[in-house]
């Protein structure tokens, strides 16, 4: 019977002969077109109506298969280095979170089709039906993973679904059922395991971990996947819950709460005491044992930093919320120079600046956040800008404003890794224009409408503001009509705070509202 019959749909893989072709002629060696192409078909086929349940299923079957080497070299050059290109960095996220969405759309589109019983193939695929909701658990487990990577917010959409799939799953009796997930080594499990990696992932506070050990610290969650612990009511050692009905993240049990049917609770279960005889065992042979597979080849005591924060995390006490939370790594987007600074604060900046001088726009991992500032492991590149004193634009993924701040200090550890202190000097700025104000004095070059950067939203105690200006632009004696936001003040000067190479950071006293 070939699987196609009569009645398909119009559309380029209907037939599994020219899907299989097409899917043949993905790029071998472009990784982000052959992925964007797998995105683009399982989004095309889930979009067509006609499709039997059993056929979509494998064309998506078909797809998932296509895109595994794909994705997983995206997912090593993301997690390559914590300083990357802007925008690489997006289009590497964006490609990678997108391929991840549309397949766990796709299989979730199976169970609602199954549901509906509006199309032929139920009876078909219903052996299939464990397989498919634990696919569209992973993808959503790996959707919340990339969501962590760019220490954004957790689209609430990742708890509902989750919800639904599992809830569908213990109606129809196949939530705990041994299946094979995928066809390969690690590929047998359950439906409740996936749900179980994707709550314990949620509940690991992993937001204050650099993209690496986060990749490590999920591989550890679907390590330990098989020993966690599910329970419908309160229990010794689930110490967290999660409502299937609600599109709220999972959370730990509090005094107090009252739960219902829809409530699930959950811990660590025997993962516990597991990963702690893991980490005395890589403390004493400092090496992670080859049995542990956690995707690669890492450092031990890495791997030992991230297993002992996961296993305060599964504990009966985790740490409680403090101080601690401005620690939390973000990603960073960095511009260096003063001109790139004006670039970035001002993006229709006048003609005097040299647009083909863009240094380009780069993507850093913080490790620490502090009230003064930013600390951060910065890997070597060709060509290299960082120095102590170079000014910066930086912003990070949760703000909408660039702020500035100074490289202070470089110091390298035993790996060569260089840690990089940033001093922040405003939390946003705001572009102006300036104009010399009264004579001006032989030794200034300023023009008429020079561009410059306001660090201070108001005055301080003594009136004064700060200014980042064009090296060499500050002149004691000299002073400053400044257009902000189309009102004019004339500044009277006060001091120079620093000069860099190409920078001059000034203080100055607003005397009057031109």
């Amino acid at each position: 019977m070939a699987l196609f019959g009569s009645g398909a749909p119009d559309h380029p893989m209907a037939g599994i002969r020219q899907a299989k072709k097409l899917i043949s002629e993905l790029p071998a060696y472009d990784s982000i077109k052959a992925l964007d192409e797998v995105t683009f078909w399982l989004d095309s086929i889930g979009r067509t109506e006609g499709f039997r349940v059993d056929h979509r299923f494998e064309l998506i079957d078909l797809l998932d298969h296509a895109a595994k080497g794909h994705q997983r070299k995206l997912a090593q050059d993301y997690l390559a280095t914590d300083r990357q290109e802007k925008f690489r960095e997006n289009r590497l996220w964006n490609t990678l979170f997108n391929f991840w969405k549309h397949l766990g759309d796709a299989y979730g589109q199976c169970v609602e089709q199954f549901q509906s019983g509006a199309s032929g193939g139920a009876g078909a695929i219903r052996r299939k039906l464990p397989t498919i909701v634990a696919r569209a658990l992973r993808a959503l487990t790996v959707q919340l993973k990339w969501s962590l990577l760019r220490y954004g917010p957790v689209d609430v959409r990742l708890w509902g679904e989750a919800g639904q799939l599992y809830l569908f799953a213990e109606a129809k009796r196949i939530a705990t059922e041994t299946i094979e997930i995928y066809p390969d080594a690690n590929g047998q499990g359950t439906v409740q395991q996936e749900f179980l990696k994707s709550m314990m992932l949620g509940v690991s506070s992993t937001g204050g971990l650099t993209p690496l050990r986060q990749e490590i610290a999920e591989r550890a969650v679907a390590y330990f996947g098989g020993m966690f612990t599910l329970q419908a009511r309160p229990t010794p050692g689930c110490n967290d819950y999660f409502d299937l009905s609600m599109h709220t993240p999972p959370a730990r049990v509090m005094k107090g709460l009252e739960p219902n049917e829809m409530t699930r609770f959950f811990g660590a279960g025997k993962a516990l005491p597991a990963l702690e005889r893991l980490i005395e065992e890589i403390k004493a042979t400092d090496t992670v044992p080859s049995h542990v597979n956690l995707g690669g080849m890492y450092d031990s005591g890495l791997v030992l930093s991230v297993l002992q924060q996961l296993a305060t995390y599964w504990s009966d006490k985790p740490p409680a919320r403090g101080a601690g939370r401005r620690k939390i790594a973000t990603r960073l987007t960095v511009v260096h120079g003063f001109r790139e600074v004006l670039r970035a604060v001002e993006p229709a900046a006048d003609e005097a600046l040299d647009l083909e001088q863009a240094t380009g726009t780069e993507s850093w991992i913080v490790e620490n956040v502090s009230e003064g500032g930013f600390g951060a492991v910065i890997p070597q590149v060709k060509g290299d800008w960082i120095k102590v004193g170079t000014i910066l634009a930086v912003q990070t993924e949760a703000s909408q404003f660039w702020a500035a701040a100074i490289i202070r200090r470089i110091t390298r550890d035993e790996y060569q890794l260089r840690h990089v202190g940033i001093q922040l000097l405003a939390q946003a700025v705001i572009p102006i224009r300036l104009a010399l104000a009264g004579s001006a004095s032989p030794a200034n070059a300023m023009r008429e409408g020079e561009p410059g950067v306001l660090l201070s939203p108001t005055p301080d105690r003594h009136g004064e503001i700060a200014l980042l200006l064009r090296g060499g632009s500050y002149t004691p004696g000299q002073g400053l009509e400044m257009n902000v936001r189309g009102k004019r003040y004339h500044l009277a000067p006060r001091k120079l705070v620093e000069g860099g190479d190409d920078f001059d950071w000034a203080k100055f006293k607003v005397m009057r509202r031109a």
